[in-house]
């Protein structure tokens, strides 16, 4: 099957994960949702060979991190994050905001959302951020806070979609 052809914002995805949590009861915090968002572009790049999102994801200290993401979360702490993150857009004289998603019309894309929701959705950040930190990871092969290279990613995750282990990532 072709990947979608849209690359989005990172916060698009984030917001699809938030409205999962809103819509389920399963807590996310931002630890989680970096992780979320990684793991979901990391599939994409697997299964299709193409990015998910616009933004490249740098190896920080404690795990791969999408900067935007990061920015527009961070409020919450280590707590629940409790509603989908807003743009400010510009344009001419206007100003408005709006909430970057993924539209309902890419069906391939919010598939692969689904299923990472289905595989990742109900476990906690540490846990997700323990397997994006086992040895052999883009993330433990990248220089700390450099970027962690789509063809790293890309690699790791066509390994894993060719064992069927979706437990790691």
């Amino acid at each position: 099957m072709e990947p979608s052809p849209t690359i989005y914002d990172p916060i698009a995805v984030a917001n699809f994960f938030v409205q999962k949590s809103l819509e389920t009861g399963t807590e996310v915090t931002p630890m989680k949702l970096l992780k979320l968002v990684y793991i979901a572009h990391g599939w994409h790049l697997g299964l299709y060979g193409k990015p998910l999102i616009d933004e490249a994801v740098e190896a920080w200290t404690y795990g791969p991190v999408v900067p935007d993401v990061y920015r527009k979360f961070k409020e919450y702490g280590r707590g629940r994050i409790t509603k989908l993150a807003s743009e400010m857009k510009i344009s001419g004289l206007s100003v408005q905001f709006v909430t970057p998603t993924v539209p309902d019309t890419d069906q391939q894309t919010r598939s692969l959302l689904e299923e990472i929701w289905k595989v990742y959705g109900d476990k906690d950040g540490l846990y997700l951020s323990a397997i994006t930190h086992q040895e052999g990871t883009p993330w433990s092969l990248t220089e700390k806070n450099g970027i962690i290279a789509q063809d790293k990613i890309e690699a790791h995750y066509r390994t894993l979609a060719n064992t069927a282990n979706p437990t790691t990532a």
